[in-house]
């Protein structure tokens, strides 16, 4: 017997995965997995793996939209790349995606190429903001998540930061803020 497997996903806590999970159900998955997690990266997305570890031949792995799988060709031809040598199948609610025909692998190599480019779009544009910020001295950066007084308490006491093997310190400089080697402090 087949089944259809269905897997929705938003990429933060603050977003909401119910009108996938309802699209999902309504299009036959008798089970549905959600998370939230970036679709930039497939490391991490623990229910992703699991809908994939369980697909069985002759199942169907059903989405939303193919932005909801991956935002990069290579991440979406890896996924398709384990439907298939399981025998499986890629359905979209959204989109024409049917991995069982010529065409609907067709349509979904072109939905990949643009979901990474409107990835790279929306990084390059967040690029420019920064830049813009930054010259206007707006930008800040991150806030230290190592308060700074307490990095000079502890150099006052004769405490190093810790080394990675290499030599480095092993504390992020992004952790403390604007430390620098010159400025004295590690």
């Amino acid at each position: 017997m087949t089944t259809i497997l269905g897997y929705a996903r938003a990429s933060s806590e603050d977003q909401d995965c119910t009108i996938q999970i309802k699209a999902l159900k309504a299009a036959g998955c008798s089970s549905v997995r959600s998370e939230k997690k970036s679709g930039t990266t497939v490391q991490g997305r623990k229910e992703l793996q699991t809908v994939l570890d369980y697909l069985r031949e002759g199942d169907t792995f059903m989405v939303t939209r193919i932005d909801r799988l991956a935002r990069s060709v290579q991440d979406l031809e890896a996924i398709v790349g384990v439907i298939r040598a399981k025998g499986a199948h890629l359905r979209a609610t959204e989109q024409p995606v049917d991995t069982s025909s010529a065409a609907g692998v067709a349509f979904l190599q072109m939905l990949g190429v643009f979901a990474q480019f409107e990835t790279a779009l929306r990084k390059e544009r967040q690029m420019e903001g920064i830049a813009k910020a930054k010259a206007a001295g707006v930008y800040k950066g991150r806030k230290p998540s190592v308060p700074i007084d307490e990095v000079r308490r502890l150099k006052a006491e004769g405490c190093r930061l810790p080394r990675s093997p290499n030599g480095s310190a092993s504390v992020e400089r992004r952790s403390i803020g604007c430390w620098r080697p010159e400025s004295g402090y590690g």
